[in-house]
């Protein structure tokens, strides 16, 4: 069994616990103090304990946890971890101490560094170049996949800027630059070059330079496998490894390194055996190294050496052939070394000859077969282990023939046919046909498939295609074979149909209202193109539709044509469709989307009125222009109005396309004055045509008379009739109607109901009222402006309830003609209102509506219910 593994770097063994995570404390000696001059740069060793692993930094100022921000003017290497300060200030006086982490398994440890006090000396502040302190190694060695980062870091006043670059090429977007650190998250070999760190301020620039070399482990590209060989035989095995440095290849042969020998020869990579023998079974390993690791490959080679044995792959008992044709029968025994096979028929050894071959690898060919090449054939093996042999018995059959082949068809799309099939064949044998189109084998079972099989006899294989679609033109092949034999003929089917779709649609020449389209040819589909049609649409959720080009009719030979009365500063996509005698064919996939050139607006808005609002106010009103009519970008409206009569325009711009609507305010307005008002869009192209002139009235006011001799009479328990005087029409507005307003005796006026009337109507008739209750009413004019005084109050009582009581005592007689009907007469209480007669409700049968009707009147009815 092959196997394989991977040693750690250094070529040792390591498990986790090898090297336990160590951190130690910091010194306890008292750090001595640093000093500088106040603007100037100063840096602060940190001097971490001993560890393992590496550690992160982080520095407090004078207590716990007052961190060092991480800013421009500050940085903490971690690296070193030392704390750099570009440029001092007074701020920075202090005591420091360092905060060492060290980040294990499932847990942190931090140690703290002894406080060193930072004293500046007092200084007048100047400027001065950057100067890099913290500088990267001028050699960066990684393997690949690892996390590299080069710090750089300078003082100088003003603080400098780092920038970083790679000499020899550019910085990937992945990676971080973050001053002051440039960090490759996974190193690879395209990263290796000369990297730059680069400081600079007003006052000047420093610069640093460094090489990233990136090496790797040794990892396989080529390995070997178990094998099984034939003793006597040769071998070649070979293992490849990738890695920098480039690995050395050595080989092990049961754990013992393998040299050249005798039959043996090693060649670094390569082992090859020849003259296999029975010892060089064993288990081979192949070893790749280098200074970051080293790795094996493992696999077994059993060398064999057997006698001829057929038990596993004798000769065919039966082997049936077809007369005229040719047979191949495999001899194949298992042996080790390879045999040595001869052939015979009956007695006699064959030798190769014009008809008969006997291949290297045992295989007996017989070619142009007669019915005198029946009889027994015994293959003989033999090798220096032994020796074997097997024999089967060759039949001559009739040879299978094709008697009516398929004939070639031309047809259009949807057309049916029939691809005739016919063959003959020896009796004793099954014969079954097959068919392929273009040498793919037709399934005859898919669902919805188009293709049909004759199973009307044996010898019929004929094929049907049904409602043909042009991927079912090509090369039919039929087949007519049986397990001797075959024989094929072959047919084209060309299917005619509408033309494929253009390809290549582009746009060029862009104007406001036109394009210029062109296309590259789609498939005829055996049928020339007559014309094209051309659809666009604007996306991104537009129809299709069919644009006016020019030509007005585009020929197929064309391959471009210019599209007319697009719309300006709209998106668009277009297709293409092609068409022929047969049909129209499926549309051209959308071009890019392009957008017409901007232009002035060319209609003009609609929907012009207005009306309503403060007193000294117009209002005018006007329906908002959509995407498709705006033509441009820096869309509004420009209102141009004047009282009716006068001589002089008043202008006013308004912008946005969203807007639609305008407030004039002007004290000298009087009430429901005409204005002739008129309106026209504009863009940054120009302006639109202005539309016709609409007369739009200022604000109106309250009317100011009120209605006279309001009279008001209950006519029921629930309702009352109220009438007035109509008011003048005056010029403060439009009239609208009446407002009553009606409320209990004993009421406040401020909780009356009101009803309005809608028209000139100088009468109303108010219900929902309480029965027997006095009412105070008044009567109001209206406008859109709101209501007028109100006139002299009127009263009016409604009437009692009607009695609750039905009559009783009913009866009926009949006669010829009429129903009489009679009950006891119903007396009102008290709180009701008088009885003043009675009505009866009857339903013929044969109608589903009943009938009221006045007692008396019901007297002389005959309603044969």
């Amino acid at each position: 069994m092959s196997r394989g593994g991977a040693r750690r770097p250094g070529g040792q063994c390591l498990s986790p616990w090898s090297l336990p995570p160590v951190l130690q404390e910091f010194s306890k000696e008292e750090r001595d103090p640093v000093k500088a001059h106040e603007g100037w740069g100063v840096m602060l060793p940190c001097n971490p304990p001993a560890h393992y692993p590496g550690l992160s930094y982080r520095w407090l100022l004078n207590e716990f946890p007052n961190f060092i921000p991480t800013d421009g003017r500050h940085f903490v290497s971690q690296t070193t971890g030392n704390l750099y300060i570009a440029r001092t200030n007074a701020s920075d006086l202090g005591n420091y101490s360092c905060l060492a982490t060290s980040h294990m398994d499932f847990s942190t440890k931090s140690v703290f560094s002894k406080f060193a006090q930072l004293n500046l000396a007092a200084e007048d502040t100047r400027l001065f170049a950057p100067s890099i302190k913290a500088r990267f190694p001028a050699e960066t060695y990684a393997l690949v996949g690892q996390q590299v980062t080069l710090e750089c870091f300078a003082f100088g006043n003003p603080v400098p800027r780092i920038k970083w670059r790679k000499v020899d090429g550019s910085l990937s977007p992945q990676w971080t630059t973050a001053e002051p650190t440039l960090q490759i998250p996974s190193v690879s070999f395209e990263d290796e070059g000369t990297y730059e760190c680069e400081a600079e301020n007003p006052k000047g620039r420093d610069t640093v330079q460094g090489r990233i070399i990136v090496q790797a482990q040794p990892e396989w590209l080529k390995v070997i496998s178990d094998t099984e060989a034939d003793i006597g035989s040769n071998l070649r095995w070979g293992c490849a490894a990738a890695g920098k440095p480039r690995p050395t290849v050595r080989w092990l042969r049961n754990g013992e390194l393998l040299a050249s020998q005798n039959r043996v020869e090693v060649l670094a990579g390569d082992l090859r055996f020849s003259k296999l023998s029975l010892e060089d079974s064993g288990m081979y390993q192949c070893v790749a190294e280098n200074k970051h690791g080293t790795i094996y490959a493992s696999a077994e080679l059993a060398v064999q050496a057997l006698a001829p044995d057929f038990r596993l792959n004798p000769v065919r008992r039966l082997i049936p052939a077809a007369r005229g044709g040719e047979i191949l029968i495999p001899c194949q025994p298992r042996a080790a070394p390879k045999a040595v096979v001869l052939w015979s028929k009956g007695t006699e050894i064959l030798v190769n000859s014009s008809r008969v071959t006997v291949t290297p690898d045992g295989t007996l060919i017989i070619r142009n077969i007669s019915r005198s090449d029946e009889g027994k054939y015994t293959c003989f093996a033999e090798n220096f282990m032994g020796k074997a042999n097997s024999t089967g018995i060759l039949s001559v059959r009739d040879a299978t023939k094709i008697t009516l082949a398929p004939s070639s068809a031309d047809i259009n799309l949807g057309d049916n046919l029939t691809l005739q099939c016919r063959a003959s064949h020896d009796p004793t044998m099954d014969l079954t046909f097959t068919w392929t189109l273009d040498d793919f084998p037709i399934d005859f079972d898919k669902p919805g498939g188009h293709y049909r099989r004759t199973n009307v006899k044996e010898t019929i294989g004929d094929l049907t295609i049904l409602n043909a679609q042009l991927r079912h033109g090509g090369k039919y092949t039929c087949m007519a074979q049986t397990v001797v034999d075959s024989a094929s003929k072959e047919a084209t089917v060309l299917v005619r149909g509408p033309p494929g779709p253009p390809g290549g649609v582009v746009v060029r020449d862009i104007g406001d209202t036109t394009i210029q389209l062109s296309w590259s040819r789609g498939f005829d589909n055996h049928s020339p193109i007559a014309k094209y049609t051309l659809q666009a649409r604007t996306p991104p959720a537009g129809k299709w539709k069919q644009v006016r080009t020019n030509p007005a009719n585009i020929e197929g030979n064309a391959e471009t044509a210019q599209v007319l009365g697009l719309t300006p500063w709209m998106d668009y996509e277009f297709r293409v469709i092609a068409s022929n005698i047969l049909g129209t064919g499926e549309p051209s996939g959308p071009s890019s989307k392009i957008r017409t050139r901007e232009a002035a607006p060319s209609v003009a808005p609609s929907g012009l009125s207005g009306g309503g609002g403060a007193p000294g106010e117009l209002i005018v009103n006007w329906t908002p222009m959509s995407r498709e009519y705006q033509n441009g970008d820096g869309f509004g409206y420009l209102l141009s109005f004047r009282r009716q009569g006068s001589t002089h325009w008043q202008t006013a711009r308004v912008p946005g396309a969203d807007a639609q609507y305008f407030v004039y305010s002007n004290e000298s307005v009087r009430p429901y004055t005409p204005f002739e008002v008129k309106i026209r869009s504009y863009n940054r192209r120009g302006d639109g045509p202005e539309s016709l002139t609409a007369l739009v009235y200022s604000a109106e006011e309250e009317p100011r008379v009120a209605p006279t001799k309001v009279w008001a009479k209950g006519v029921s328990s629930s309702e009352m009739n109220v009438t007035w005087e109509p008011v003048q029409q005056d010029m403060n507005g439009i009239l609208l109607g009446y407002e009553i307003r009606y409320w209990k005796a004993g009421d406040k006026e401020a909780a009356a109901d009101r009803v309005r009337t809608a028209g000139l109507d100088t009468s109303a008739r108010v219900s929902g009222l309480h029965p027997n209750t006095k009412y105070h009413v008044t009567v109001r004019a209206y406008n859109r402006a709101g209501t007028g005084p109100a006139s002299p109050s009127a009263n009016a009582t409604t009437m009692k309830p009607p009695p609750r009581r039905p009559p009783g005592n009913i009866s009926w007689t009949f006669s010829s003609s009429s129903l009489s009907i009679k009950w006891d007469p119903v007396v009102p209480f008290r709180n009701e209102s008088a009885v003043t007669g009675y009505k009866v409700l009857y339903q013929n049968d044969l109608h589903l509506t009943p009938t009221l009707l006045p007692a008396q009147a019901a007297e002389n009815q005959r309603p044969d219910a």
